[in-house]
């Protein structure tokens, strides 16, 4: 052990790591790779076009197949994106319903 860098007890390993380590393992464990309807990696800040009508529950709202919705950010769920749009609030949608623009 080097006396220079924090070590901290991992539960999940049951091994002492390195502070910088452990916070570099957990990172990479909670990424999650989302892809749109034609496969494409998407990314915090992306923007997308759907690729289908959806309609909106609770917004009395349909929107409609091309669509831009900007800056979207990633949830960490594996196929929900939270997303903006100047009429809707607190939008999420499917990944599978956006194609990266």
């Amino acid at each position: 052990m080097n006396g220079d860098e924090e070590y901290v007890y991992d539960e999940e390993s049951g091994e002492w790591v390195a502070a910088s380590e452990l916070v570099r393992l957990r990172e990479a464990a909670s990424h999650v790779d989302v892809r749109d309807a034609a496969g494409n990696l998407l990314a915090d800040g992306d923007s997308v076009v759907l690729v289908k009508d959806l309609v909106v529950k609770g917004a009395g709202r349909t929107l409609k197949v091309g669509t831009v919705i900007k800056s979207i950010r990633l949830t960490g769920d594996p196929q929900e994106i939270d997303c903006r749009h100047e009429s809707i609030r607190g939008l999420v949608l499917r990944a599978e319903f956006v194609r990266k623009r």
